[in-house]
């Protein structure tokens, strides 16, 4: 599926009335439920694979794996069992260790449809975040990846974290900018430290609003922090302008597999014998 076919559905949705969703896949059965759903993007990245072995999504932040490889594993994996939704590939565009063009058109060529910065040193701060980008592994090199791939006709979906990375990801050529507001909250393995979301509609709006006065037309997504459940991401489209839709990994796969595998397992043990 080409680029503009992609952007031309996610635009239609948009004009029906309908948000753009996004889902996070760490196995092919998410991605084949999340399909079955109606969701509109699909996309794959190393903490993916953590969250859904149990692990935090912050796994993929650090050494316990290659996670470019990890992705091109993964494809194997929901590549051949998504029928009809766009796939993107989260793509470490700090890895020093990747030809990134080459590695874009080796990601084209097996089907994905798409790049995600991910992993993304934009969740770090501090001195150590300092130091990264001092030493040539900062955030422009993932603006560099996405720039790269929409020269290559690719969907760019990139995170962003503040206005001044929104607006680099928007001149670079992002078709779908998402406002990350932190880790995910709720269940077995989120965060317990987060934005309220009356904080997060005020930042996930402050990047909205520079994206879009470079690039009028990009569509913009929530995503992460407090915006765990439905009702959340509902809370967040009334009370931003210009927010078409939500992305969720950790919300879409993680939480509803923690509730109903809990439930069920509780209903089978509430069974009477004999």
């Amino acid at each position: 599926m080409n680029r503009q076919t992609v952007l031309e559905r996610l635009r239609r949705t948009v004009s029906s009335g309908k948000p753009v969703i996004g889902a996070g896949a760490g196995t092919g059965l998410s991605a084949k439920c999340a399909e079955a759903g109606g969701v509109d993007l699909i996309i794959i990245y190393n903490s993916g694979r953590y969250r859904m072995a149990g692990r935090g999504s912050l796994a993929g932040l650090l050494p316990y794996g290659d996670a470019n490889q990890i992705v091109v594993e993964m494809a194997s994996e929901v590549l051949p069992v998504v029928r009809d939704t766009p796939v993107l590939a989260g793509v470490c565009g700090t890895d020093p260790f990747r030809i990134m063009p080459r590695f874009l058109d080796q990601l084209r060529d097996m089907g994905f449809a798409g790049v995600q910065n991910f992993p993304t040193v934009g969740l770090y701060d501090g001195v150590f975040r300092q130091n990264l980008e001092e030493t040539g592994m900062g955030f422009d090199l993932e603006v560099e990846m996405v720039r790269l791939a929409h020269e290559r006709d690719l969907v760019t979906a990139p995170y962003v974290f503040d206005p001044d990375q929104a607006v680099a990801m928007a001149q670079a050529g992002a078709d779908v900018l998402v406002p990350h507001v932190g880790l995910t909250t709720k269940g077995s393995i989120g965060a317990g430290t987060a934005l309220t979301l009356d904080e997060a509609v005020a930042r996930v709006q402050a990047m909205r609003d520079a994206a879009a006065a470079v690039r009028p037309d990009i569509l913009v997504l929530c995503h992460g922090g407090p915006i765990a459940e439905p009702a959340d991401a509902a809370y967040v489209l009334s009370r931003t302008k210009g927010v078409v839709g939500f992305f969720g990994a950790s919300s879409v796969e993680r939480l509803p597999t923690e509730q109903a595998i809990t439930a069920q397992v509780a209903a089978f043990k509430n069974l009477e014998v004999g």
